[in-house]
């Protein structure tokens, strides 16, 4: 019988990470459990059962330890609690000790409160020793061990959640975006979006994730038009592309007057593949005498 492969989702958008239920075949999508990671003990909700689950990477995958019990989820929820005030100690602490730069983001409690974690952002471009500050965390949690954990622009974005850069009520990476996606200047150049800054960056100060959704579909439109600059045939004669829409699948054309005028992409065509096609035609054939070949092209010499 085949392991029951279930996705278990430990933020309300965070990654989803795969753990063997076989132990549990009543477990249903919604169920909460509570699994062993390398973070220690902790809660999460069952958001999906993985159907041929591939072999792990690894060794094997990890079993839930259990189904969670109400007394469970009351227990987390004293947790979030104690996670503010944390959090609040340690901005206190770390103002108190003088770091510049440092912004404490939240805190972390692991499911059995053995491990508690401060998720924290730094302007400085080198590392940060935070030693003094959790060396003061360890005396106000003695009884928890105490991990400092930097994250990025983007991550902090997430967690404090807001209104998008583009107006919309709640940020992508707050909503559905569960990992962050390579992104560079070329996606926005090859959609043709204004380099402006305040155009292309996010409220986090990085490069819009959104710029990765049409990527790929402007890379295959714009790859079925010729290129800005490129002398092309028209049905209304020679001219030179000078603006492409991808997602219509049309070019602006100029003439030699300086007139323009949009066509369809169909209906332009290369104006150097046409001349080579021409010469080709008209070049001699080399490979009869004049008898016999009806390639229509005069014989060579």
């Amino acid at each position: 019988m085949p392991p029951l492969i279930v996705g278990i989702r430990f933020q309300k958008v965070g990654k989803v990470y795969h753990f063997d239920a076989s132990a549990y075949q009543d477990v249903q999508v919604g169920d909460f459990a509570v699994v062993d990671t390398s973070r220690g003990s902790q809660l999460g909700e069952i958001v999906g059962v993985v159907e041929n689950p591939s072999p792990p990477l690894e060794g094997r995958w990890k079993a839930i330890q259990r189904k969670a019990t109400p007394r469970d989820l009351v227990l987390r929820q004293v947790w979030r609690q104690k996670e503010v005030e944390a959090m609040i100690n340690c901005r206190a602490k770390a103002a108190e000790i003088g770091y510049e730069g440092v912004k404490i983001v939240a805190a972390e409690f692991s499911f059995d409160g053995e491990r508690l974690s401060f998720l924290y952002n730094s302007e400085a471009e080198d590392k940060v020793d935070l030693k003094r500050l959790r060396n003061a965390m360890k005396r106000l949690y003695p009884r928890a061990r105490i991990e400092m954990r930097q994250i990025g622009p983007r991550d902090v974005a997430k967690m404090l959640g807001g209104m998008g850069a583009c107006g919309l009520e709640n940020r992508c990476c707050s909503m559905f975006l569960t990992e962050f996606s390579p992104i560079s200047i070329k996606m926005a150049k090859e959609q043709g979006i204004s380099l402006t800054p305040s155009e292309i960056t996010g409220m986090c100060g990085r490069l819009r994730c959104c710029l990765v959704y049409e990527y790929e579909q402007y890379v295959e439109a714009n790859r079925q038009l010729p290129k800005r600059g490129k002398r092309v045939i028209t049905p209304q004669g020679e001219g030179r592309v000078v603006d492409t829409f991808p997602l219509k699948a049309s070019v602006v054309v100029e003439f030699e007057n300086g007139t323009q005028q949009e066509f369809p992409g169909a209906e332009v065509h290369p104006a150097d593949e046409l001349e080579a096609l021409q010469r080709k035609a008209q070049a001699p054939c080399d490979k009869h005498d004049g008898e016999g070949c009806d390639c229509g092209k005069p014989p060579q010499g």
